[in-house]
């Protein structure tokens, strides 16, 4: 009896020409259940296993993504690099940032590709304060916004939420990323060298999921605080 191959979902037949990067660091608790997600919208998934200890790779790959390996961990900057490189030398036509952690949404990063089909966007930019879905805690939204003023001030640009690592970006301005700074200064990084490209760009309000994995993992305060102390030292 010859069975019929499994039907590839709508989206994600839709999708080819994008692959969704995600830098991986010791997430085996929940990175299998955000590949099987992502794959119902996105057929091509790339995890950057960046020196994790636990088995993150293996539990991605029998997922369903593609896997490369750094041997060390050498922080996020560097795994979102190899990650634009394994995508642009695979013909893609965009990419998307997510994190391993599930704190983003499959529904919003579809959103995003569809926008920048749409409106001829190269670069869309999540962002967790264009709406009020999101609760990050009184402290951590100060902290957050604090953020997000210093890095306009640095970049030059008008965002409302710097660092959601939650982003669509096309091939012409991936092309012009070229990240160096490893812990969570990359974030400024990137929309300073996006910012410098001068192609068009908007943010796309998204729901960011705090929960107390994707907290203990680095959604904390201190890890926002963190990131002003980067801001501050780069």
């Amino acid at each position: 009896m010859i069975s019929n191959p499994p039907v590839e979902p709508t989206g994600a037949r839709s999708n080819h020409d994008t692959w969704v990067i995600i830098p991986l660091y010791n997430e085996a608790t929940v990175i299998g259940g955000v590949i099987l997600d992502l794959l119902t919208a996105f057929p091509n998934v790339v995890c950057i296993d960046d020196g994790s200890h636990d088995n993150s790779g293996r539990i991605a790959q029998n997922a369903g993504a593609q896997v490369v390996t750094h041997p060390i961990n050498l922080g996020q900057g560097a795994a979102l690099q190899t990650g634009f490189e394994f995508a642009l030398e695979r013909d893609a036509r965009y990419v998307v940032t997510f994190d391993a952690d599930g704190q983003h949404r499959v529904v919003d990063a579809a959103e995003m590709i569809e926008r920048a089909r749409n409106e001829n966007l190269a670069i869309v930019y999540g962002s967790r304060f264009l709406d009020d879905r999101t609760n990050p805690g009184i402290l951590k939204r100060i902290v957050l916004k604090t953020a997000v003023w210093v890095t306009n001030v640095l970049t030059r640009t008008r965002l409302t939420d710097a660092h959601n690592g939650l982003r669509v970006i096309r091939e012409d301005a991936i092309r012009g990323i070229k990240l160096r700074q490893d812990r969570m200064a990359h974030g400024t990084e990137i929309v300073v060298q996006l910012g410098k490209t001068k192609l068009p760009y908007a943010e796309h309000p998204v729901k960011v999921l705090y929960t107390d994995y994707s907290k203990a993992k680095g959604q904390s305060l201190l890890n926002s605080v963190n990131i002003l102390v980067d801001l501050f030292i780069r």
